[in-house]
C-alpha cells in the first residue's frame, strides 16, 4: 500500500454490515492515504466487537471517529473544520464522544485534549488494539489517549489485544511477519517480513496492563524467539546494521528478562517458539525468573527429517531432541505442546511412524494436530502435489490424537498430590461454584470459590483430575498477590 492520498474519498464515511445485537452507533470519517482508510476498517472491525454498528448519519452517533492525516497542512485544516462540527452536534446529543486516530494524533495530543479541550479521545496509529479500554475510560467520564508509536510502525497487531478479556491476561504484540518460508504456510506472503517492536514500547504497555489490574501477560508474534531490536528495521537487515547498533540490540532472552523485571508480579508467557531460534538463553531465562511461565509451546510439525526438510523447517529431528533435552535439563517441570501436520506431501507410513517416535521420545503435554489441507499461495500448493489420500490423513491423524490424549492424561495425572499455584480468570464453565484458573504450566484447574475472587493467585492442592483438568482445593494465597 503506498501513502498515495486520492482525493475523491477524503472525509468519506464508512459502514459495514451491522450486527443485530449491536446498540451503538459509530461515525467514522477517514482522511489521507489509503492505509488510514484500511486504518479504519480495523478500528471499526474491532469495535463491532465492543457492540457499534456503523452509521453514515452523525445525527446518529454515540461515538465520532475522524481519521487523520498530517502530510499536508490541507489535512489538518479540514479535521479541525469537521471537529468544531462534531461539537456542535455534541450540544444536542451530549452523550456523545468525538475521539481523533492517526497521524495527527501523536503531534497534536496535549492540544486537542487540553488546550482546546474539542475531543474525549487520542489515538495513535499503533494503538487501536487498545480501543476497548480507551472507550470504556471516555464512557466513565475520563479522557482517554494511547499514542505510544514504534519507530517502524510494527503496530503491534499480530492478534488484536484484549478484546473480549477477562480483565486478567492479555496479549502484547512484540513481532510482525516472518522470515521462515515454511512451505505449508502462507503467513510470509500476507503478512511481510519479519521487525521487531521497541522493547521500550513493550515494557510501556506492560506496565499499563498492570496498572489496568491485568496479572497475565503473552508476549505473542509468529516467532517470538527470533526477536531482535536493533533500532528498528527488518530482522533480515540486521547484517548491515551499525556497531553501536548491533553492540546495543535487544534479543529475545535480554527482553524477556526486562519485562520480569519491570513488573516482577505479573505472570508471563509467549507464543509461538520456532525450534530453530529458540536459544539456552532463553530457557535460562526462564528459570532465572519466578514470574516467566513454566510453559513452551513448540511446534514440531513432524517427526521426519525428509518431510521437515520438504517443509523447509530449517531443524532436524536430532536438533529439535537436543532442545527438549535442554528444555527439561534447565526446567524439570516445563510442560511443551505442539502444534502437528500429518499427510504433508510425500509423507510415507515411515514419515508417520517417525512422528509417533518423535511424539513419545518428548511426551507432550498438550498438542493441536492438523491433516495437511493446501493453501493458495504457499510453496507447498505451488511445487508439491498434495499427494496422500484423505483417509490415509485421517487414520494418520487419529493415531496421533489418540497419542497425545494418552501422553497428556500421563503428564496431567503426576500433578496430582501437588499444591500449585493458579491464575483465577473466572467461574468454571461447568459449575458456578467453582473458579477456574491456569497453573504455571497452563494447565486449566478448577476449585471451590470459597472467598477468593478472579485476579488472585491462589495456592491450590490437587486432588483429582480429567485428562484435561485439574480438581483441587484452595489452600490460601500465593505470596504473589
Amino acid at each position: 500500500m503506498e501513502k498515495t492520498i486520492d482525493e475523491s474519498i477524503q472525509g468519506s464515511t464508512l459502514s459495514l454490515v451491522d450486527k443485530s445485537n449491536n446498540g451503538r452507533k459509530l461515525y467514522i470519517e477517514s482522511y489521507g492515504c489509503q492505509m488510514n482508510f484500511s486504518d479504519s476498517e480495523i478500528v471499526a472491525s474491532i469495535l463491532s466487537k465492543e457492540g457499534f454498528n456503523t452509521t453514515q448519519e452523525l445525527s446518529e452517533a454515540d461515538l465520532v471517529l475522524v481519521n487523520t492525516c498530517s502530510i499536508r497542512e490541507k489535512a489538518e485544516l479540514t479535521v479541525r473544520k469537521r471537529l468544531e462540527k462534531f461539537n456542535a452536534v455534541k450540544k444536542e446529543r451530549p452523550h456523545m464522544k468525538v475521539g481523533v486516530l492517526g497521524c495527527m494524533a501523536e503531534r497534536l495530543k496535549h492540544k486537542f485534549l487540553e488546550e482546546e479541550k474539542i475531543v474525549d479521545m487520542v489515538v495513535g496509529p499503533d494503538a487501536y488494539k487498545d480501543l476497548p479500554n480507551l472507550i470504556q475510560e471516555i464512557d466513565e467520564g475520563r479522557n482517554a489517549v494511547n499514542v505510544i508509536l514504534s519507530k517502524d510502525e510494527t503496530y503491534g497487531d499480530v492478534a488484536p489485544v484484549r478484546l473480549n478479556s477477562n480483565g486478567v491476561t492479555a496479549f502484547v504484540s512484540i513481532t510482525r511477519g516472518c522470515d521462515n518460508m515454511c512451505t505449508f504456510c502462507v503467513v510470509p506472503f500476507t503478512r511481510g517480513r519479519e521487525r521487531s517492536r521497541d522493547p521500550q514500547s513493550i515494557i510501556n504497555e506492560v506496565n499499563e496492563l498492570w496498572e489496568k489490574g491485568f496479572k497475565e501477560i503473552t508476549l505473542l508474534g509468529q516467532n517470538v524467539d527470533s526477536y531482535l531490536w536493533y533500532g528498528g528495521g527488518l530482522k533480515k537487515d540486521f547484517e548491515g546494521a551499525s556497531d553501536m547498533q548491533k553492540a546495543t540490540a535487544v534479543d529475545f532472552s535480554q527482553l524477556l528478562e526486562k519485562v520480569a523485571l519491570a513488573q516482577p508480579k505479573i505472570r508471563i508467557r509467549f507464543s509461538t517458539s520456532n525450534p530453530q531460534d529458540m536459544t539456552l538463553d532463553v530457557i535460562r531465562a526462564m528459570a532465572k525468573y519466578e514470574n516467566i511461565c513454566n510453559y513452551i509451546h513448540l511446534p514440531v510439525q513432524s517427526g521426519s527429517d525428509r518431510i521437515l526438510k520438504a517443509m523447509n523447517r530449517l531443524h532436524t529431528r536430532q536438533e529439535y531432541f537436543e532442545l527438549i533435552d535442554n528444555i527439561k535439563a534447565i526446567i524439570p517441570d516445563c510442560a511443551i505442546s505442539q502444534d502437528m501436520i500429518t499427510g504433508f506431501p510425500t509423507e510415507t507410513e515411515d514419515d508417520h511412524k517417525d512422528t509417533l517416535t518423535l511424539m513419545e521420545y518428548v511426551k507432550y503435554d498438550y498438542g493441536f494436530m492438523f491433516a495437511y489441507s493446501e493453501r493458495p499461495g504457499t510453496l507447498a500448493a505451488r511445487k508439491l502435489e498434495d499427494d496422500v489420500a484423505d483417509e490415509v490423513k485421517k487414520r494418520r491423524l487419529t493415531e496421533i490424537i489418540d497419542l497425545q490424549q494418552r501422553h497428556s492424561l500421563e503428564r496431567i495425572q503426576r500433578n496430582v498430590g501437588e499444591t500449585q499455584e493458579v491464575l483465577i480468570e473466572g467461574t468454571s464453565k461447568k459449575s458456578d461454584m467453582h473458579w477456574m484458573g491456569r497453573t504455571s504450566q497452563n494447565t486449566v484447574a478448577v476449585f471451590p470459590k470459597e472467598n477468593y475472587k478472579v485476579g488472585d493467585f491462589v495456592m491450590v492442592r490437587m486432588d483429582d483430575c480429567t485428562s484435561a483438568t485439574l480438581i483441587g482445593e484452595a489452600v490460601g494465597l500465593s505470596h504473589n498477590n
